[in-house]
């Protein structure tokens, strides 16, 4: 999914419109994909990317070498800031796999000065996902166990009126929601099909948790169902919902 997060990461990041010289967080930073995005687009006096893993965390220095960018490892839910410390807390793609959503939220907007911006963003995968939809809706076509693995389900979290309550529950005020669509292009079947093989992920992990023909018949099922242009290239819709909310005081 990585490389269809690089083209949400920069709308987000205008769509917050964040004042120039402002200090953010960026909460499960990963590889440094959002962080890159504030560095080149939100003009911020420093940036700090949190992440529980050494290795995302290798990889973002190495990406992004700028004074203004720091790296840490640490716990979303146990931010190394003080109260107040920063302008934004911002997180990409990382709340689906927080065990305490509401808490993780509470933890991002008391680090946030009185006005300043909480907000994340979450793939749409109940909805307009369609990468991830055609994949899990033919998967339980053929088998039940499929659900256990479909994020649409098993994070219902990932959609506009759930994410609107939990960001009023947390007590932050004006709160809006966006969606943000992409579109997702693949060379052919076989360029669609490749990332299922790796492990990584939910769908992933529900393909190479099956025998060799029922993943050729998950393939084949595919194949027939995807929309397929003249030349074998396949275009897909995908969507990120986006929420934000203000800090009182």
């Amino acid at each position: 999914m990585g490389r269809w997060s690089r083209r949400v990461a920069p709308r987000f990041v205008e769509w917050l419109a964040a004042a120039p010289g402002s200090a953010w967080i960026d909460v499960g930073c990963g590889t440094g994909i959002l962080t890159g995005a504030i560095l080149e687009q939100g003009e911020p006096s420093r940036v700090l990317g949190l992440d529980s893993a050494p290795g995302f965390l290798e990889v973002a220095r190495a990406r992004l070498d700028d004074p203004r960018a720091t790296f840490v490892q640490g716990d979303a839910q146990a931010l190394p800031e003080p109260d107040g410390a920063v302008d934004v807390a911002a997180s990409g793609l990382v709340l689906s796999f927080l065990k305490d959503k509401p808490g993780a939220v509470r933890e991002m907007a008391r680090v946030v000065r009185p006005g300043g911006t909480v907000a994340l963003y979450v793939w749409d995968y109940a909805g307009h996902m369609q990468l991830m939809r055609h994949f899990f809706d033919a998967a339980t076509d053929l088998d039940e166990r499929a659900r256990d693995f479909d994020d649409g389900i098993q994070a219902p979290v990932c959609r506009p009126g759930l994410l609107q309550r939990l960001f009023r529950e947390a007590g932050l005020a004006d709160v809006a929601v966006t969606a943000i669509d992409i579109t997702t292009e693949f060379e052919s079947f076989d360029d669609y099909w490749a990332p299922f093989l790796g492990g990584t992920g939910s769908g992933p992990k529900y393909c190479m948790s099956l025998t060799e023909p029922a993943r050729e018949e998950l393939r084949e099922r595919l194949r027939a169902r995807l929309p397929t242009g003249p030349d074998g290239e396949i275009l897909l819709a995908a969507r990120a919902w986006a929420v934000r909310g203000r800090v009182g005081g």
